[in-house]
């Protein structure tokens, strides 16, 4: 039986260059230590030595045709986590800085967030170092269509069930999906992210960001506050960003920021529903970019400034991975907001959450607040595998329903004392113990 030290110098020593994997697995493993050693069942299973190891990692070429009909040339990947408690389920991601470290990383992040929804959902996650910014329709359509000409063999409604991520949209999700039906001939739910008009689900872009709000609406309550009036800045101007923004309105926050790579837009009144519907019709159509949003509608735009100055009684970051540095941290706990929840995978750096951790913050993990998005990718699937289609306020209230399960499930095994609420060991301790189960109860598989 190994050590748990053994298994963490094991992970170094096998994924050496992947450093956003790591840091993923330590955060884990620095929760569920004391409940690895104190069951005998997982060290025989060598549970953890299991849960570092993808079952697979996918590496293929995508050969692709531009506009000025060139051929070029991208990588592209598909991680295969762990299907225990379920078909592999987990987002494509087209971005230049998609590499086999960072997908690994969301993959075993994947594999916790879905099980803590308590559905039938294995973890994984793929994609590409395509840049679909700046390329014609056409192009992406080339390129789509060339990735899922490899995809396709590896993919399926009992095997794995990819949906979309940062660079995938609507629009991807319609080229991949063509591709493969036109490949396979089989009209099923390989993929989730689709356009209802074809088997896609009601409210699945809004999701992950609405997913976050409610679950705040849950932390509110375990508190006992009210979310009116709160004052709001979140980072990033994509779904996530954007749809949490939309319902933290809806229910009288005062959101102060929205950002992109490039600054930070800050309404010192608060975005109202109007500037925000421009907003969104200026990103998410790619019309604008936020500053030039705000040269046109006179409002404030820090260029080279991420929201983190701003004070605020909640801060949601919905960008990145490792948007929020150690630096970030400290100017964050000079304002002492009441509660951090991550829109985003792993927005914070190690030292920026141990920083936060310290405090009195209160902080909720992205494996938590943001499993909106895959809930609905698991709505979808339910709709296609009976083939019905659930209208918006049906699949709403359902995404609220399972966000209120998560919430209880990172309660279940840990100790509130008024405030003091260590959501991260709740949701690492019940996601950890339901996988560890599972592979024990299927002996060596």
């Amino acid at each position: 039986m190994s050590s748990f030290n053994e298994v963490i110098e094991n992970l170094s020593h096998y994924h050496p260059y992947d450093t956003e994997f790591q840091q993923a697995v330590k955060e884990v493993f620095d929760d569920i230590q004391e409940t690895y050693e104190s069951n005998s069942k997982y060290k025989e299973a060598e549970v953890l030595k299991v849960l570092t190891e993808p079952d697979r990692t996918l590496r293929f070429r995508v050969s692709w045709l531009d506009d000025q009909g060139n051929v070029q040339v991208n990588r592209g990947w598909r991680v295969q986590y762990n299907n225990s408690l379920g078909p592999y389920k987990g987002g494509l991601r087209f971005h230049p800085s998609v590499n086999e470290s960072v997908l690994k990383f969301l993959g075993f992040e994947q594999c916790f967030k879905n099980s803590l929804t308590d559905m039938q959902m294995g973890g994984a996650k793929g994609g590409a170092d395509f840049n679909p910014k700046g390329k014609s329709d056409k192009e992406i359509r080339n390129f789509c269509h060339a990735f899922m000409n490899e995809l396709f063999r590896h993919i399926g409604p009992h095997e794995d069930v990819p949906a979309g991520d940062i660079g995938v949209g609507e629009k991807e999700v319609g080229f991949l999906f063509g591709q493969y039906l036109k490949i396979t001939n089989t009209f099923v739910g390989a993929i989730t992210g689709k356009s209802p008009t074809f088997g896609g689900s009601c409210g699945r872009k809004e999701a992950t960001g609405y997913g976050v709000i409610y679950f705040l609406n849950e932390i509110l309550e375990q508190i006992e506050e009210k979310g009116e009036g709160k004052k709001v800045t979140i980072s990033g101007a994509g779904n996530v960003a954007l749809y949490a923004a939309q319902k933290a309105i809806e229910m009288k926050m005062k959101v102060l920021t929205v950002s992109d790579s490039k600054g930070t837009l800050y309404c010192k009144e608060g975005i109202n529903e109007e500037q925000l519907e421009s907003i969104k019709k200026a990103k998410l159509e790619g019309k604008q970019t936020l500053e030039e949003w705000c040269e046109n509608n006179n409002q404030e735009y820090f260029a080279g400034k991420k929201p983190w100055g701003v004070e605020a009684d909640i801060l949601i970051p919905c960008a990145t991975q490792n948007e929020v540095n150690f630096e970030d941290s400290k100017e964050i706990l000079k304002y002492d907001p009441m509660i951090l929840l991550e829109g985003a995978n792993m927005p914070l750096t190690d030292k920026a959450l141990n920083n936060i951790a310290d405090s009195d913050v209160i902080y909720a993990p992205g494996k938590a607040s943001n499993a909106g998005g895959v809930a609905v990718s698991g709505l979808e699937r339910s709709q296609n595998s009976t083939h019905l289609n659930w209208d918006l306020e049906e699949v709403d209230q359902k995404l609220q329903d399972i966000m209120k399960r998560i919430h209880r499930n990172c309660l279940e095994n840990i100790k509130v004392d008024g405030r003091k609420i260590p959501y991260k060991k709740g949701a690492n301790i019940y996601s950890f113990n339901k996988l560890a189960d599972t592979i024990v109860a299927y002996g060596l598989k």
